[in-house]
């Protein structure tokens, strides 16, 4: 029988769909039985409306079958059929879709469940095949009829015999390459990992032979195989079940095993939305973090599915990044998806399901933190680096979503407190946020800069993580109280008679100051301070980058030359003071040895390196020996 040519434009197209539209081929079994299910869909559709179809819902099924000599699979199923017309329509027009058209001619007021609607998926099996045979014989119809298909090059349509209504696709599974196996399609431990991962909840049976290993004689040790029919799928999801048939370890039990995890869920978040786009999610936030959270190769996303069938194993379009530890699957029957159901298009339903998601794990937090507090601190442990990372990415567009979310180390309460505990206990008269930055608590206890906060009676927020100080400048304020840090240069908590005084030394002592400035040019400044109690100097800064900044900007891999404009200032009451004023005049090389040891010593209190480690311990040398 002569070959017909395919009804599309040209040879090229069927190409482009096996080679281009497909990137797994992993997905052709997935769309297969997503067809079959569809012709099962159909027929038990029709038997509720027309008294000459005779089906029992309970009798409909899909059954996968293989031979490894022959290297062929089948899907089989015992839904609709289609006629010689509808093989010619449906299979010989590329993009053509009886689904499509089967669900568009239904009224508003039927409701079925149409998974396959573009009329390509069926080409996908192409990508693991040289050849297609589709035998199908219809429920309106006593004869069968046979299509088959080498690829591009065209199809053939014949009359055949077949028993009872329904399909079989038979695959002739390609030969194995250097670049591909695609033997493992004949393997019965495939197949079914294959159907576990992509049509576990579809909704009818979906069977296969599989191969038990029984012991035989115990004492002999011996075994034997037999094949028996098994049922591959299990058909009804959790998330689709009534909460009330679902007990908390089923939950636990399924997250663990979906998820690979070791320990069951901090969270089970539950939803059910119908409106103008309808979805069920289930979603779960982890008591820890994966190994590889905190890395590049961790991947965040939602699995997506579209009634029953996994569309996409990680959506990340439906997570935001700053709850990216969020674990789960959301299942919608509304959403647009592109005609290889791999990627999803610019979609409004799709951007609607993902900001009830972010509301609903917001919503979630915020109870947790409210009712739970001691919960919400162990997952704030474990996950606070990311929601501060939110509140300063993207230019601070998401802050006001996280910030009653984040928290940070309270010197008074010594332990972690939100931004709004902190503005609630503020004393009267205080007008900014306080906070301080180092690599621990204990370091930031004894930075010089801390003392005359804590001396106003001020609590301080201690914040010791590389994004906090990002995560501040986002924010820039909270309910109309800016944040200050205790090492910016302008921290102003000084009296009128303070400030004067203090203007008086350094007016005095101008030439000193910049002699001692000449001496170390790092700094854009040198001054007399009244800030300081007992320590003698201290480093603080001038503009938006910090010192604790800067050392994150210096760890990068490349160098981004952002430096922090610094200024040495010395405690005006600390006996270094005089003695400094007493050299300038008398000994000029001594005083220079001072400046150089004081300046090493504000670096060092703040955590920075010194560049001539040898030298400065020389000069320190010298001056204790005398």
């Amino acid at each position: 029988m002569a070959k017909k040519e395919f009804k599309s434009e040209s040879k090229r197209l069927l190409d482009l769909m096996i080679n281009s539209i497909y990137t797994n081929k992993d997905i052709f079994l997935r769309e297969l039985i997503s067809n079959a299910s569809d012709a099962l869909d159909k027929i038990y559709y029709r038997s509720l409306t027309d008294k000459d179809v005779k089906v029992k819902r309970k009798d409909l099924e899909i059954k996968l079958e293989y031979d490894k000599e022959k290297r062929l699979l089948s899907v089989s199923d015992n839904g609709c059929g289609m006629t010689k017309e509808e093989l010619e329509d449906n299979l010989g027009t590329i993009a053509k879709s009886g689904s499509f058209s089967f669900k568009e001619n239904m009224t508003k007021d039927e409701k079925i469940d149409i998974i396959g609607q573009f009329g390509v998926g069926f080409y996908s099996a192409f990508m693991v095949s040289d050849k297609i045979e589709v035998l199908s014989k219809s429920v309106d119809s006593e004869e069968a009829y046979l299509w088959e298909s080498e690829g591009a090059d065209g199809y053939s349509i014949k009359k055949s015999s077949k028993k009872g209504h329904g399909t079989t696709i038979t695959l002739h599974i390609k030969e194995d390459t250097d670049e591909f196996e695609y033997s493992k399609y004949l393997d019965e431990y495939e197949l079914k990992n294959l159907v576990k991962k992509y049509s576990d909840y579809i909704r009818f049976p979906i069977q296969m032979e599989v191969t038990h290993h029984e012991l035989k004689d115990e004492e002999k040790h011996e075994y034997e195989d037999h094949k028996e029919l098994e049922t591959l799928n299990s058909m009804i999801p959790i998330w689709k079940k009534k909460k009330s048939d679902v007990k908390e370890e089923d939950y636990d039990n399924f997250y663990m095993d979906k998820f690979n995890d070791y320990d069951k869920p901090l969270r089970v978040i539950s939803s059910s939305v119908e409106g103008m786009t309808s979805y069920k999610s289930l979603l779960f936030i982890p008591s820890h973090a994966p190994y590889d959270y905190y890395t590049q190769e961790y991947e965040k996303g939602l699995a997506l599915y579209s009634n029953g069938v996994m569309i996409m194993e990680k959506c990340a379009d439906l997570l935001p990044d700053y709850f990216s530890f969020v674990k789960g699957v959301v299942d919608s029957e509304d959403l647009s998806l592109n005609i290889s159901r791999e990627l999803l298009q610019e979609s409004q339903s799709l951007k609607l399901i993902a900001k009830n998601i972010e509301a609903k794990i917001r919503k979630e937090l915020e109870t947790m933190l409210k009712e739970e507090r001691e919960t919400y601190i162990s997952f704030f442990k474990t996950f606070g680096v990311q929601l501060k990372y939110g509140v300063y990415n993207n230019y601070g567009a998401d802050k006001d979503k996280l910030k009653d979310l984040v928290m940070f180390y309270s010197a008074k309460h010594e332990k972690l407190i939100t931004l709004s505990e902190y503005v609630s206990e503020m004393k009267e008269e205080q007008d900014a946020i306080y906070y301080a930055s180092g690599a621990s608590i204990e370091k930031i206890q004894s930075l010089p800069q801390v003392e005359q906060v804590r001396d106003k009676e001020y609590d301080i927020l201690y914040l010791t993580d590389y994004v906090d100080e990002f995560c501040m400048t986002a924010l820039q304020e909270y309910e109309g109280k800016k944040f200050t840090n205790v090492s910016d240069g302008s921290l102003d908590l000084e009296s009128e008679e303070e400030k004067e005084a203090t203007k008086k030394v350094n007016e005095d002592n101008e030439d000193l100051l910049k002699a001692m400035c000449d001496e170390i040019k790092e700094v854009k400044e040198v001054r007399f301070s009244n800030k300081l109690k007992t320590h003698p100097v201290c480093l603080t800064t001038k503009g938006d980058v910090s010192i604790e900044m800067q050392k994150v900007f210096d760890a990068m891999p490349n160098d981004m030359g952002i430096k922090a404009e610094t200024v040495l200032e010395i405690n005006e009451k600390h006996p270094i003071a005089e003695k400094l004023k007493t050299l300038y005049k008398k000994d000029k090389e001594e005083f220079s040895t001072y400046t150089k040891i004081l300046y090493s010593e504000a670096r060092i209190i703040a955590g920075l390196p010194i560049d001539n480690p040898t030298e400065i311990s020389k000069l320190i040398c010298d001056v204790l020996s005398k």
